[in-house]
């Protein structure tokens, strides 16, 4: 005798085949085998009427389109399948269609819909009093709205904002989304309306278009208005052409093109305005900034940086990113397990006051190999360093040198714990010179060079103390260098080698020069004591202090830097780290005589529930080369809610001829769908026609949308 459930098993599959039979038969002019998979609780056959009925927890599979719903019924005559209560439609695309009730052909692919409501790709939803589904790829809305946000809520449980429209198109061929008679809603108010509105749907990537407009500018520039298009040319080039409009001068015309190769990128940018703010003074002004990197092999690559302005403030003044100096190469890279080889020749464009092109030297080329060897049977290590530059200028000295440097370390632990590292460097440089000023005022050309031999000997001995939960460090350290007095010719020149920032991370460099061109002559000894509190908890306390004193009087350094006199200065780093909340460190460089501060760095974060704190302060004493310093840079973050934030930052210069050089403040809304944000600035500094500026912008981003910004 059969049991319940093998009766249900067996009635489901009868009546399965019934349906199956009758939608294969009137599609068999499209799919002579085509596949129906239905499931049901229960399955009702109507032979009078035609009509099969599936009711409770209904799912039918159609190709790649699958439907459920409480209720579904066929009907024989017609073809329609209508569906009703809890009705999911899921299209093969990923999109996920809702109703209350659906009125479909056979195939799943034409039909009508109440009460719809779509879920797209990225989890933005669609919603109507109606919609009509034509040819399985597209999907007619009437009444509808829009909507990126999930848990991003307004007054009355509503999305913060929307797009309400009388029609909507949703393309699943093209891609697109259509509005007709659209208006945009934030908080339930109108901000704006447009008769026609068309963006990609979340699944597109990339599409050519209109991008979102923005507004700004600056007191010295009037308002602004940048339009940009996107153009997707092919799947692996693309160009934004993004204008700036201005209300008081010509057009700035700029735009960027990117190309992805099967082994590099190209990406450039190109910028271009007759310039009439300075009614005295109108010139035509641009730039280029261009990127390529190619990989040639697994080892081998090459590139190029192309950055050029027309003048020195071009791009400060129309809000492009630049630095002092912009740098031009054409670089060639090798890299081994073991060696790196690079050449590369350098163009600098100098954008300072007091630069003058002539003057800066063109690099051509500079060629480097360092390679340093596995670890010898008694763990020693070589390593070599070959380097040739050639420096040329129009005005001043001009020189090309040759360099090989090799050096060889042994370390060592010995049975009591003693740390020991012994080493010798030998570094030969051979130079040619043309123009070189010497300390007698007079120029001079020539060939010169030397050979520079070190020896070097390091010692540490780490005391470790462990608690059940903690750990303590005492570690001191002593170094001693050995090596000839001189060998730093007059008539080498001093390119790479100028800025010496003597500190605890170089106190026991065998070198404590940045470059090539010096060496640190003489012999000295270098010691101090480094130590450390560090807790399971994750937090620590640590030290370093120590100092230098050279055999000799040879001064190789310049006045200021703390290495002028045989007795260096006292440097040091102090950190606290009490919980993951607080961090804080001090770095001081103090005078040997009467321990007055030289250089001074402090830094803290704090992050206490809400509000967020992080302090620089820095104070650089004088040295020959370079002015003395003193600034701090404040900024303070407290979180209102979960989604509002308020910030208040400043920079200011401490120095007796300083002041205010810039302070802001802003109001930030962060949640799913929206970014909003009105920032205040305020900058002091002036850099010829570069003038302070005063500015307060609003900016809103509807995410998926894209940004809307004006300013005031």
């Amino acid at each position: 005798m059969l049991g319940k459930n093998t009766f249900i098993f067996m009635f489901l599959i009868i009546n399965s085949f019934i349906l199956f039979t009758s939608i294969a038969n009137s599609e068999q002019t499209h799919n002579k085998n085509l596949p129906i998979l239905l499931t049901a609780d229960e399955l009702k056959f109507d032979d009078k009427l035609g009509v099969l009925t599936a009711q409770g927890n209904v799912e039918i599979s159609h190709k790649e389109r699958i439907i459920t719903a409480n209720k579904v019924s066929y009907n024989q005559a017609n073809n329609l399948v209508t569906a009703s209560g809890n009705v999911v439609l899921v299209e093969p695309t990923g999109e996920v269609l809702f109703s209350e009730y659906a009125v479909l052909t056979d195939d799943l692919r034409e039909g009508f819909l109440r009460g719809f409501k779509m879920l797209l790709e990225d989890d933005s939803r669609l919603a109507a009093v109606s919609a009509q589904i034509k040819g399985g790829n597209k999907t007619l809305l009437n009444k509808a709205i829009y909507s990126a946000c999930r848990s991003c809520l307004g007054f009355d449980i509503e999305p913060i904002w929307n797009i309400k429209a009388e029609k909507v198109i949703h393309d699943q061929i093209k891609r697109q989304v259509t509005y007709r008679n659209a208006r945009l809603e934030l908080l339930g108010l109108p901000i704006a309306f447009t008769p026609y509105l068309s963006h990609p749907d979340p699944g597109v990537k990339r599409r050519s278009g209109i991008l979102t407009p923005t507004f700004g500018g600056a007191a010295s520039l009037g308002s602004a208005f940048r339009l940009p298009y996107f153009w997707s040319i092919s799947g692996d080039k693309d160009l934004t052409f993004d204008p700036i409009i201005y209300a008081t001068n010509y057009p700035l015309v700029t735009g960027e093109y990117r190309q992805s190769f099967s082994n590099g990128e190209l990406r450039t940018r190109l910028s271009a305005i007759y310039d009439t703010t300075n009614k005295g003074k109108k010139r035509a002004r641009g730039h280029i900034d261009s990127t390529l990197k190619f990989a040639i092999d697994d080892k081998w690559r090459w590139g190029s940086d192309i950055n050029i302005a027309s003048d020195d403030t071009y791009l400060s003044r129309f809000g492009f990113p630049g630095k002092n100096t912009l740098k031009n190469r054409i670089l060639l890279e090798r890299f081994t397990q073991r060696s790196y080889l690079s050449s590369e020749s350098v163009y600098f464009q100098g954008l300072r006051d007091t630069d003058k092109q002539e003057e800066i030297p063109l690099v051509l080329p500079k060629i480097d190999y360092n390679y340093s060897s596995l670890p010898g049977k008694n763990n020693e290590r070589i390593k070599l360093n070959l380097n040739f530059q050639s420096l040329i200028r129009k005005e001043g000295t001009s020189s090309q040198r040759g360099s090989i440097s090799f050096g060889w370390l042994l370390p060592h632990i010995s049975s009591l714990g003693f740390v020991t590292t012994l080493g010798v460097n030998l570094q030969t440089d051979a130079y040619n010179v043309t123009n070189n000023l010497m300390p007698s005022g007079k120029l001079k050309s020539g060939a010169t060079g030397r050979i520079f031999p070190q020896a070097i000997a390091e010692w540490r001995y780490p005391l470790i103390k462990r608690s059940k939960a903690s750990g303590i460090l005492i570690e001191p350290m002593a170094s001693i260098v050995l090596a000839p007095n001189g060998s730093n010719p007059d008539l080498i020149p001093n390119e790479d080698s100028l800025a010496v920032e003597f500190d605890e991370s170089n106190l026991f460099s065998a070198t404590r020069f940045p470059g090539k061109d010096r060496v640190e002559s003489g012999s000295r000894i270098s010691y101090g004591l480094r130590g450390g509190f560090y807790s399971d908890n994750g937090s620590s306390s640590t030290f370093i202090i120590g100092q230098s004193y050279k055999f000799n009087e040879v001064n190789t350094f310049a006045e200021g830097s703390g290495l002028n006199e045989k007795e260096s200065d006292v440097v040091g780093r102090i950190t606290i780290k009490p919980n993951e909340l607080l961090d804080i460190s001090y770095k001081a460089r103090l005078d040997v005589g009467d321990f007055k501060v030289k250089r001074t760095e402090v830094s803290a974060s704090a992050n206490v529930k809400k509000l967020n704190t992080n302090i620089n302060y820095i104070f650089f004493d004088e040295i020959d080369e370079f002015p003395k310093r003193e600034e701090i840079h404040a900024s303070f973050s407290y979180d209102l809610t979960n989604q509002w934030t308020a910030q208040v930052d400043t920079r200011r210069d401490l120095s007796s001829e300083g002041g205010m050089r810039s302070w802001g403040t802003s109001l930030k809304y962060n949640c799913d769908c929206l970014d909003f944000s009105i920032d205040y600035r305020r900058t002091y500094t002036k850099d010829r026609d570069v003038p302070p500026e005063e500015s307060v912008f609003l900016r809103l981003v509807f995410k998926t949308l894209g940004e809307f910004g004006v300013p005031f």
